[in-house]
């Protein structure tokens, strides 16, 4: 079986849905049977073309090596800053960025497919590992996920889905239809702006239905709404399959679309190999808050993360994981911790590492006078290692969130040796089980208790009750676990069982 897996993701970000496709290409490409090709395309750039291909694969014999290896060093400056101008053709590309990709979604529309071309990582290898899997994957797997080909699509990501919007606002969606000829299975990262050749089975991964379910928490609510809207109506009128991270996330999908529920499975996430139980002290804990701090953030004039006292002992924290935007309910936390500060805990501190996300402006005002006090710390760019640390020596991991599709900070802490507490939303409570404790979102004084509860002297024993549980839960979530359902589930689609969505659970469950 052939599978196309799109990676542009991978070059986007760290952690989540970056971190799951890097995950899921190294396990599927070490699956026998399974032949990976991973698709390249930019976000937001015109790429240059790769090696041709024809009927499904790559021909280059025409090509002497020079032209072969010009062809593919142009792939990757692209993917970095666009298709590369030389001064005299400067008009001409630039014409080519903005007509060419409307002229391949006029083609598609009346019934064309736009071409892929070829990307061969031979010679390329540092490019690919550095910008593409570093970020997620353990060095011993640099040989493996730099050896197998890709496939190019030029046109940007963006372009697609915003031809989708404005299409779909006229009576009907279109998108590109990319040749996907020989490739049996495409995997796509969330709803995809663009249908595959026929004879090739789509398969979204989906991660939640939140632009639908709760767009007022979105960036761009409006854009961004019609964008997930009409590509997932696209995919599903397609035929495609849903690979759900949680059972959360499928129901969510089947209250918008019941018809599906015949092609939707539950497929967690899985988790980095960087997160496992740290037996190392917590002495390096201040030094990896005073040298992570947001430069964006105020914290001119605060007071650093306290020293160790003469006992070897570090201040108490609590530790959120996530982007700073409005859903993610960072101000009932920073509320709670005040309450925890004045009922026993003076010297309590709160440490947030996300980066700066959309609409951030009234959290910064909020947390501004103790950024400037001292007590409250915002990280970014945190390394995996440090952040496990960070989470094994938290009093608690807190994940306060409105609404997820998973939820990967929990299942993080708990496999690096941590205590969590999560708001009482259904996803929460189907992902940590009952390896956390629960607090209402919209009640601060109630997540108060609840972390207070785990703050208590006497709390040593639940503590330890958490931590171990914890651990058995996580291991839920492990690519051991998790890759066999993904072989069963892509070994269901060739054929090889019976492909209903009760056989196919069934099996996952008894795994």
């Amino acid at each position: 079986m052939k599978v196309l897996l799109e990676m542009r993701p991978a070059l986007d970000g760290i952690s989540g849905i970056p971190q799951e496709t890097r995950l899921l290409y190294r396990g599927l490409i070490a699956t026998e049977g399974l032949e990976v090709l991973g698709l390249l395309q930019s976000s937001n750039l015109v790429l240059e073309p790769g090696l041709p291909v024809r009927k499904g694969e790559i021909r280059a014999e025409g090509l002497s090596a020079e032209a072969r290896l010009d062809c593919s060093s142009k792939v990757v400056v692209s993917l970095l800053q666009g298709a590369s101008f030389h001064r005299v053709e400067h008009w001409r590309r630039r014409l080519l960025q903005i007509v060419g990709p409307f002229a391949a979604m006029v083609r598609s529309t009346f019934g064309g497919a736009v071409p892929l071309t070829g990307f061969v990582p031979a010679n390329f290898e540092d490019f690919v590992w550095r910008n593409m899997f570093a970020k997620s994957l353990p060095p011993e797997d640099f040989d493996a996920v730099t050896r197998c080909e890709h496939r190019v699509f030029r046109w940007p990501w963006s372009f697609a889905n915003a031809w989708g919007v404005v299409t779909g606002s006229m009576g009907r969606a279109l998108y590109p239809r990319l040749d996907t000829q020989g490739i049996d299975v495409m995997i796509a990262e969330t709803p995809y702006p663009g249908r595959p050749r026929k004879g090739t089975q789509m398969v979204v991964r989906y991660h939640d239905a939140i632009p639908l379910l709760m767009p007022h928490t979105v960036k761009d609510r409006g854009y961004h709404r019609a964008m997930h809207f009409h590509a997932l109506l696209r995919n599903a009128a397609d035929g495609a399959w849903f690979a759900c991270v949680s059972e959360s996330t499928r129901q969510d999908l089947l209250s918008l679309l019941p018809h599906l529920e015949p092609r939707t499975v539950t497929i967690p996430n899985m988790i980095s190999h960087h997160y496992f139980p740290d037996e190392r002290s917590a002495d390096r804990v201040p030094e990896i808050i005073w040298s992570r701090r947001n430069r964006q953030a105020p914290h001119e004039g605060g007071q650093d993360y306290p020293a160790p006292s003469e006992s070897g002992r570090i201040a108490p924290y609590l530790l959120m994981v996530s982007t700073i935007e409005p859903r993610k309910n960072h101000e009932a936390l920073a509320d709670a911790w005040e309450q925890l500060r004045m009922q026993g805990h003076p010297d309590l501190q709160l440490v947030i590492v996300g980066g700066l996300g959309w609409d951030h402006g009234s959290m910064l005002e909020r947390f501004k006078p103790w950024l400037r006090r001292g007590g409250l710390h915002l990280l970014h760019d945190v390394p995996a290692d440090d952040l496990r640390l960070l989470y094994r020596h938290a009093a608690v991991t807190v994940c306060p969130s409105f609404g997820e599709g998973f939820g990967f900070s929990g299942v993080e802490a708990m496999r690096s040796g941590g205590v969590v507490a999560a708001s009482d939303i259904r996803v929460h409570r189907e992902v940590y089980d009952d390896a956390s404790l629960y607090f209402n979102p919209y009640a601060p004084a109630e997540m108060a208790a609840v972390i207070g509860r785990l703050l208590a002297p006497c709390a040593n024993a639940e503590r330890e009750s958490l931590r171990l549980r914890g651990a058995e839960v996580a291991r839920r979530y492990l690519p051991e676990a998790v890759l066999p359902q993904w072989r069963r589930f892509l070994g269901a689609l060739g054929g090889e069982i019976a492909l209903t969505p009760s056989s196919i659970r069934a099996s996952q469950d008894n795994a």
